[in-house]
């Protein structure tokens, strides 16, 4: 069991816990549940040893418990599988998953025989045919997300923090990790569930425990509550729509990808964009859709085909600058290694992609860079106390509103969203909604880029399916269902 009493901590210019108690039974899948900033990372990672000056207590099997390094809550039994992955990609799967206790044979020589054998078995109980021997920076995101998990499995943890371990996860690899954690529930386990995806968090967890602004809103049964009550619990309003209005008003085309094809990724790819409109893009992993917006951007090139904007005709980009000054801007699915330098404040990040437009020489000026800044964190709502506020110390949500106005900032005309509510909660992802919505009205265009089917029937005005590198097929808003979609991606005959 585990009882959080009275836990507060401060950050400068925000409280991020205000007085937090509730307790986790032991054996239970017990879900922890709020908006980006509502204080579900700094709670884990108090339990997890990571922060240890804070207010109140953290008691374990009835013993208060005071960690002063994140190697004690190991050693007490918590093991952390944090969003963010931890894996070191130069590293085999086996050493990663050893990584800090690796095995000795005498002589002091690492048993990388030991290591393998028993990473092949964790990894076969999890249904995983990843290779022990395999260099980790070559795996997909979502099988690196299970190394992750292999990791705290070999701890042989008693509780086990699972902070979004679906979020990069094809349906199949998210019904293996469900059927995975009630293994773990069976042999006794408690297991802590961070997630922001309402259906999946009643379909696995027993109890659901929602924080807001820092406060400690309160616990429920999933079997005596509803995904709408959670949600205005987290939120403090209710949600009458999960998508905001929008008013279509389709213009003039804007981009023309003509048989767009690079080895390997994708093949004999073909569509359109108008102005005032949002292509949605549905794939499972591995369809080719990221690889696709890449090359269209100038990190890749193309092998054939061609890229129309306007009048103009590009046989590919040779980089991304090219990409920006033909008039398109890319948001990129990973934000912390692609889209932000975390350790920069909010006024940087922003100001980065827009340092010509406002220096003269070799000098900022301070003025116009402070207007588009601070211009930017009133109109997409960033929660900072100050735009000097180091970007790692905000919340998911606010990370990718700075990331977000880095792209706005270049004032292009046609945006590529690769996954841009991934790993945000309800509340962050209906400002991102909305900030869609107030480009297609200016004009722009966007193709966004989804896992998530809810969102892409919700904001999409046409969707293409990819599957193995090809697009299948075409969608309007009007045709387009959970069901028919799905058959598409999931191999099913062209409907």
């Amino acid at each position: 069991m585990i009882v959080f009493e009275r836990l507060s901590k401060k950050f400068p210019g925000v409280k991020a816990l205000d007085d937090v108690s509730f307790r986790v039974e032991e054996g239970e899948i017990h879900g922890l549940v709020g908006e980006n900033g509502a204080g579900k990372s700094t709670l884990i990672k108090i339990l997890s040893g990571i922060i240890t000056d804070y207010e109140g207590k953290l008691f374990i099997d009835g013993r208060e418990m005071s960690f002063t390094a994140a190697h004690q809550a190991q050693n007490q039994g918590v093991a952390t599988i944090f969003q963010e992955l931890t894996v070191i990609r130069d590293l085999s799967v086996a050493e990663n998953i050893f990584l800090g206790r690796e095995p000795v044979r005498m002589g002091g020589v690492v048993d990388t025989n030991f290591m393998r054998e028993k990473s092949r078995e964790v990894l076969q109980y999890l249904g995983s045919t990843v290779n022990p021997g395999e260099i980790v920076g070559r795996l997909s995101i979502a099988n690196q997300q299970i190394v992750e998990i292999c990791k705290a499995l070999v701890l042989n943890a008693k509780i086990i923090v699972m902070d979004e371990p679906t979020s990069s996860l094809t349906e199949h690899e998210v019904k293996q990790l469900v059927t995975f954690i009630r293994r773990l529930k069976e042999r006794g386990l408690t297991i802590l569930y961070v997630s922001h995806k309402m259906e999946e968090v009643f379909h696995i967890c027993d109890t659901i425990s929602v924080l807001r602004d820092g406060k400690f809103i309160g616990s429920v049964n999933k079997e005596e509550s509803t995904p709408d009550e959670v949600i205005r619990m987290m939120v403090g309003r209710s949600m009458e729509a999960m998508f905001p209005p929008r008013e279509r008003h389709i213009g003039e085309k804007l981009l023309e990808v003509r048989s767009l094809s690079r080895k390997g990724e994708f093949e004999d790819v073909s569509f359109s964009l108008y102005e005032g409109e949002i292509v949605g893009f549905a794939g499972l992993i591995g369809a080719g859709r990221t690889e696709l917006a890449k090359t269209l951007i100038g990190a890749a090139r193309p092998g054939a085909g061609e890229i129309r904007i306007g009048k103009r005709v590009f046989r590919g980009f040779s980089h991304p600058h090219e990409a920006y000054q033909a008039g398109i801007a890319y948001l990129p699915e990973d934000r912390k290694g692609e889209g932000l330098v975390a350790c920069l404040t909010v006024r940087e990040n922003i100001a980065l992609s827009i340092l010509r437009r406002i220096s003269s020489y070799l000098w900022v000026k301070p003025q116009a860079e402070l207007s588009v800044v601070d211009g930017f964190i009133k109109n997409l709502r960033i929660k900072v106390y100050h735009h000097d506020q180091v970007a790692e110390t905000l919340s998911g949500g606010n990370q990718q509103k700075v990331v977000i106005s880095k792209l706005l900032a270049t004032q292009t005309d046609i945006f590529i969203f690769d996954e841009p509510t991934r790993g945000i909660d309800v509340g962050a992802k209906y400002e991102i909604y909305r900030i869609m919505n107030d480009l297609t009205k200016e004009g722009k265009g966007i193709i966004f880029i989804s896992s998530e089917l809810p969102e892409i029937l919700g904001i999409s005005d046409r969707i293409y399916c990819m599957r193995a590198g090809q697009l299948i097929k075409e969608f309007t808003h009007e045709e387009a269902s959970p069901e028919k979609i799905m058959h598409v991606l999931t191999g099913g005959n062209i409907i």
